[in-house]
């Protein structure tokens, strides 16, 4: 007996790790959300090229668009170009769309439009960058200049990230002559970039100029430019003004290099202004709609997979373990007697559409009648088939009556009786009217009420919505109610209303 104890034990625990940990899984590796009505933030990036059109001459445009990336998810992509074609090529790193068309005149505009969000979007390993790169060819004053400051800057720095730093640092001191002459008194942010380039290739560093966009609601902004080196593990991202390490969350990389974000042909004064809009969206919904967050999700391979009938069946079915678990901990636990474990689960399930209140007038007329009818046919001395097959046909017709009456008055409630499981009913009249006989009225009196308490707080259990998101997304939750279920098997201890019955010993002790 105690080796079978311990084997259920482990089998319980077994299934609790299993079912917990799948759960887990779900919820912080593939980051599905808890809540049903949690929302994820949708980035909405828009892109305007204005131009003007030469006359009688064929238009090619070319803009850089955001390169694929792990970090974000994009959800949709849409080129808005009247009468233009538009095709996607990859160039190395980045991408670029080309507009072009035969004949254009006037102004023109371009739109290019992503939604991207951050919720399935993974952070991974870059590409591997380039980790050396020959010396640019600098004479006379620049050389000198690039090589005083290079010379310190070694002795203050152990690796790149420290080399970069230390650069664009000495680069901010203002009076020095050696950061005057190489900027050549421009200090936008484009030249200090390129001072910084240049030194670094004196060092024999690799570099690359990164231009990002913010992920903040503006109706106009300009791209944010970064510069970036690969450490031989990753890259390592610096503000080419404060010297800042790190790209922000909140970056999204439009294009890298030095070239510009458009080249037109046919075309004169190209222009391109950029806007970003936040909106809010259900978050299992975004799951479910998009074919990339549904797998990375691994929400293909889940009940969401099926169809929408069929999900809504299963959403109900999930919560019956619930309901059971939860009749289990008021039978063993509370020692609350019931018609079994399964009978107030069903009635319960009735309540759905009944309500509660409603629900327990009809079951408790219903009940009340066929106990006078059963105890009518025991004076007949029928067989139990015979008998219960009376009292089926007795309470569909009642059934019927009720429903009937229900609509002749205006009642929608009465229509809803129908859904009352009538052979359940039928068989908690015959297992009542037995308990009456053996144990008398009151007991009976005091199980139907104890089964309709039970079956309440079963409804309120199996009807919360939340509840029923979470084991419909999270069905590994079964296995640990199957867990609970096996170690209660084994509960052998008090229960709490065993102190209300045995409270005169507890007294004659004191």
């Amino acid at each position: 007996m105690r080796g079978i104890k311990i084997h259920a034990m482990v089998l319980a625990f077994t299934l609790i790790l299993v079912g917990a940990g799948a759960t887990l899984y779900q919820i912080l590796v593939l980051d599905i959300p808890i809540k049903e009505d949690e929302t994820d933030t949708v980035w909405v990036l828009d892109a305007r090229l204005n131009f003007t059109a030469k006359a009688d001459a064929p238009i090619k445009v070319q803009m850089h668009v955001p390169p694929k990336s792990d970090h974000f998810l994009t959800l949709n992509e849409s080129f808005i170009s009247p009468n233009y074609g538009v095709n996607v090529n990859q160039q190395d790193e980045n991408r670029i769309a080309t507009w072009s068309v035969r004949r254009a005149e006037g102004e023109q505009t371009l739109y290019y439009r992503q939604a991207i969000s951050q919720r399935f979007g993974r952070a991974t390993s870059e590409g591997q960058g380039q980790q050396f790169r020959p010396r640019p060819p600098l004479q006379g004053a620049e050389k000198l200049a690039a090589e005083a400051l290079l010379e310190p800057i070694r002795q203050h720095s152990a690796d790149v990230e420290t080399f970069i730093t230390e650069m664009i640092r000495r680069l901010n001191i203002p009076n020095d002559d050696n950061v005057k002459l190489l900027l050549g008194g421009d200090t936008s942010v484009e030249n200090r970039a390129r001072v910084i380039e240049t030194l670094l290739a004196a060092a024999h560093i690799p570099s690359q100029q990164v231009h990002t966009v913010r992920l903040a609601d503006s109706q106009k902004q300009s791209p944010e430019l970064w510069l970036r080196s690969h450490n031989g593990k990753h890259w390592v991202y610096f503000s080419p003004v404060t010297g800042k390490q790190g790209l922000p969350e909140d970056r999204l990389i439009w294009w890298v290099g030095h070239e510009p974000i458009v080249k037109i042909e046919g075309g004169s004064k190209p222009s391109v202004s950029f806007s970003v809009a936040k909106t809010e969206v259900n978050t299992i919904q975004l799951a479910q709609t998009n074919d990339a967050a549904r797998d990375k999700a691994l929400l293909t391979a889940s009940l969401y997979e099926l169809p929408v009938a069929t999900q809504s069946t299963y959403r109900v079915m999930l919560m019956i373990p619930a309901g059971v678990l939860l009749i289990l901990l008021l039978r063993n636990l509370v020692g609350l007697e019931t018609l079994g474990t399964f009978t107030p689960v069903l009635v319960a399930l009735a309540f759905r559409e009944t309500e509660v209140v409603t629900g327990i007038v009809m079951f408790a007329v219903i009940t009340a009648i066929g106990l006078s009818l059963r105890s009518y046919l025991e004076h007949l001395r029928l067989q139990l088939l015979p008998r219960l097959s009376v009292v089926l046909t007795f309470v569909i017709i009642l059934m019927a009556l009720i429903s009937l009456v229900g609509y002749k008055l205006g009642i929608e409630k009465g229509l809803s009786i129908a859904l009352f499981p009538m052979v359940i009913l039928t068989m908690v009249i015959e297992r009542l009217s037995i308990v009456w006989e053996e144990r008398g009225s009151m007991h009976a009196l005091k199980t139907a009420i104890a089964t309709l308490i039970a079956a309440t707080f079963a409804h309120l259990l199996m009807s919360h919505p939340q509840l029923s998101y979470f084991c419909f997304t999270f069905p590994g939750i079964l296995l640990v109610m199957v867990g609970i279920m096996l170690l209660m098997g084994h509960y052998r201890g008090y229960r709490l209303s065993e102190l209300i019955r045995f409270r005169a010993l507890a007294r004659k002790e004191l």
